[in-house]
Parts: structure tokens; sequence; C-alpha cells
């Protein structure tokens, strides 16, 4: 099961009891699903960034919650009920990316035949000792002239 954050905002002017009904009636939701919640975050009031127009008015500040649960893919359909909530300003449901880099991304067969491919001098022997000084020059010093002055000027 993938896990997942849901953002809830709430009105600025509800009490905690509301707020604490509806979270726990998602909460409900995702384990009657056979899903696990996590961790409940409150970031208090904040201040948003443009108003919320709802029937009631417009809403400048909001109570926000954060709830991490895992839960089956088909929560994001589920939870829609939650556009009929009038106690919501908005609601997000965001997907945790469980993205592994480099060798974790490997299981340990696909990490001996990748690291296999690449014979093993290969991999220590640095490209400049085998280059010719005479033809591999990196000074600079012919790029440029100094004029009496002591100012450089390009040929």
């Amino acid at each position: 099961m993938p896990l997942y954050d849901c953002m809830l905002l709430f009105k600025s002017h509800l009490k905690r009891e509301p707020i604490m009904d509806l979270v726990a009636r998602v909460g409900k939701h995702v384990y009657r699903r056979n899903g696990v919640l996590i961790d409940i975050k409150s970031f208090g009031t904040v201040q948003l960034g443009y108003g919320i127009k709802k029937l009631d008015g417009r809403y400048y500040q909001g109570q926000m919650m954060q709830m991490t649960m895992m839960a089956t893919p088909s929560i994001n359909k589920e939870l829609h009920y939650l556009n009929k909530e009038d106690r919501l300003l908005r609601w997000l449901l965001v997907k945790h990316r469980t993205t592994q880099y480099g060798i974790d991304f490997l299981n340990e067969e696909q990490t001996q035949l990748e690291l296999s491919r690449w014979p093993r001098s290969r991999l220590y022997d640095d490209e400049f000792d085998h280059v010719d000084p005479e033809v591999y020059d990196d000074s600079d010093d012919e790029e440029y002239r100094v004029d009496e002055e002591g100012e450089k000027k390009l040929d």
C-alpha cells in the first residue's frame, strides 16, 4: 500500500471539536478500507495567499491539518465526499514517492550483474595516464600576448 498525505484546510472560525470529528471520520474511512493512519499534524491557523470564496463569504485564513496514511490507491476517489463538506475550504491528497537512487535501486542480483559489466582495471584507470605530453599541452601561454602596459589581449 502506498503512503499518502491528506492536507485539510478548514475554515478559520471552527472550534477544535468539529475539526476532530471530520479527521476521525476520514481516519475511520481509511481504517475500514484496511488502511493505516500513521500521523496527524496540526499547523494551526495559516494566512492564505488569496481569499477562498465559499457560500458564506471569503476566507483569508484557515486551519491546516495533515494526515499521513497508508491506503489503497483507490482512496483518492473514495475521499471525494470531502468536496461536499462545508467545514473545509480545500483538501488535497498527495502520494509519497518511494524513489530509490543508485545501488539501492537495484536488488543484489542486479547489482552484481551491473557491476560485472565493467572490467575492474578499467574502473580505476586515469584517462590521462596514456597521454603523450608532446601532443597534449594544457598551457595557454601562446593564447594571450601582453602589451607594454600589462593588459592581456587575445590573438
